[in-house]
């Protein structure tokens, strides 16, 4: 496994767009914005995009399909919607419209015209994934009306607004021993649908009436066994996929013993710098450089891993 040792903090957690907030129920500026031939727009099929050559295609208003309209922003002069369509009302075959993952392998190849479009696509998915799931009212069942381009759903019975929803999740570097010793080491863990020798970092969503430290604890003790004392923040990476925050920390393990819970950990084992590097038979894959995943294993590490998973 080659070290690159440029390190980025999180990777996709750069480039925040302005999102023009304020400008959601100005009716008439919206209709001046969506009317200027150099606005852009991003159609989805449901949740799904269709790349063009590699990268997301940004049409034009006259070219959108009929959909759900929903503002994203305003950057350099432009601003950028997103068209939520139904997948029948968009062209192409049904195979040419993909998951946002799919574009994943251009982020790590670091294809900048896919890279900087990040964050726009994080918003138009993450939306995309709220409208597609939020079909009525959770308080009486009626149907819900869009409003605030397309960031708040109103019930046409109750009239409760429905805002877009985003879970936390705690992801963790779980590390005992010296800390910068050889001796030091860090808890990866093996999902049950993942093929032999890939491992990550643990992770879990955060419970109601819980701390992100506490989930940390938690979450860490369920699946491999091992006491955790100290929490500390790493950072943060937006997920929608489906409807995720990921807030990264380090931790301190306080027991060494492992005993995984099966469900949704199969295995989890202690790693050493040597075994990251490929240097010992414990070689592994580990997440690449899109991932807060990666970068927490990389920041113990010293260095970004390439050529894992």
């Amino acid at each position: 496994m080659r070290v690159n040792r440029e390190l980025p903090h999180v990777a996709l957690s750069d480039g925040a767009h302005d999102r023009v907030g304020m400008r959601r129920t100005d009716e008439d500026w919206l209709a001046e914005r969506w009317a200027d031939e150099a606005t852009r727009v991003l159609v989805l099929a449901g949740t799904r995009l269709r790349p063009v050559d590699g990268a997301v295609h940004w049409g034009s208003p006259a070219e959108a399909p009929q959909g759900r309209r929903v503002l994203l922003g305003h950057a350099e002069g432009v601003t950028r919607f997103a068209v939520i369509a139904q997948p029948g009302d968009v062209e192409g075959d049904r195979d040419e419209w993909v998951a946002l993952r799919a574009l994943f392998p251009a982020l790590v190849t670091g294809d900048l015209a896919v890279a900087v479009e990040v964050p726009w696509l994080f918003h138009a998915v993450g939306l995309a994934e709220w409208h597609w799931v939020t079909r009525f009212c959770p308080r009486c069942g009626g149907s819900l009306e869009a409003s605030h381009a397309g960031h708040q759903l109103d019930c046409s019975a109750c009239g409760k607004p429905q805002f877009p929803r985003t879970d936390p999740a705690v992801i963790m570097a779980v590390t005992m021993g010296e800390p910068g010793s050889d001796d030091e080491r860090i808890l990866l863990g093996r999902q049950v649908t993942w093929p032999e020798g890939r491992f990550s970092t643990l992770a879990g969503f955060c419970e109601p009436g819980e701390t992100l430290e506490d989930a940390v604890r938690r979450e860490v003790l369920e699946e491999t066994g091992v006491l955790v004392g100290d929490v500390t923040y790493f950072g943060n990476q937006p997920w929608p996929l489906p409807a995720s925050l990921m807030l990264g920390f380090t931790a301190r393990a306080l027991t060494e013993q492992i005993e995984v819970d099966g469900t949704e950990v199969a295995e989890a084992r202690w790693f050493s710098r040597a075994d990251l590097r490929g240097e010992t038979e414990n070689s592994i894959a580990v997440p690449r450089g899109i991932s807060i995943s990666s970068s927490l294993i990389g920041s113990w590490l010293g260095a970004t891993l390439e050529g894992g998973w």
